[in-house]
């Protein structure tokens, strides 16, 4: 059984790395984001481990109202906990390794 994860950086990470799985899911939503990122698909392995990357996933999920809507009954969470994901990814008062 997996620990459960209550440091928000983490969360907030894992709901980041969620919707950039849901993008990756569709082609076109995809191309999108990837013009818009500047970045490769070969790239994106190496982005995602980047705070401030995963913080512009969330920016291109909730930019549009359809396609949080989307993620939230794609990954089953609220949009604003999607929101508070973006909000904690944001905030340089919190650090990666917080207890």
């Amino acid at each position: 059984m997996k620990k459960p994860v209550h440091n928000p950086r983490e969360v907030a990470e894992i709901v980041a790395v969620q919707a950039l799985s849901f993008i990756a899911g569709d082609p076109e939503r995809l191309g999108l984001f990837l013009a818009e990122s500047g970045i490769g698909p070969e790239t994106l392995r190496t982005a995602a481990a980047d705070p401030q990357f995963l913080a512009s996933v969330l920016d291109f999920v909730m930019r549009d109202d359809a396609t949080v809507k989307a993620f939230a009954n794609a990954s089953q969470l609220h949009p604003t906990n999607i929101a508070a994901a973006r909000q904690v990814l944001g905030d340089p008062d919190w650090e990666r390794d917080v207890p």
